[in-house]
């Protein structure tokens, strides 16, 4: 399975948009990752609000990937916010204990 990552900019909010389409694991991660490090790297960081209505599968590796930004991102008091999980992904979240770190919304 591949993944699509759709980013778009909200330069009156100064959010970053994310919309992730397919799966995130051990063969698709590093696109995840190089998209991450492009909006965590700037000197302005901001918050960053993925939409995973359409995530179907995120492995340890994705996983990793995204406290890796989140730790980029807290470092300058920013977050990320991860709204429309499937259950199944969701629960990822859960048993790993993520959804604890991660605002997870709807």
């Amino acid at each position: 399975m591949s993944v699509i990552i759709d980013s778009n900019f909200d330069e009156e909010k100064a959010i970053w948009y994310l919309k992730l389409k397919g799966e995130i694991d051990i063969y698709t991660s590093n696109i995840f990752k190089d998209e991450l490090q492009k909006l965590t790297s700037s000197e302005e960081s901001v918050d960053i609000h993925i939409d995973a209505s359409e995530l179907e599968y995120i492995d340890s590796t994705g996983l990793g990937v995204l406290i890796g930004a989140l730790k980029r991102l807290k470092s300058k008091d920013k977050d990320i916010y991860i709204k429309n999980t499937k259950p199944n992904v969701k629960k990822i979240f859960s048993i790993t204990g993520l959804d604890k770190i991660f605002k997870l919304e709807g």
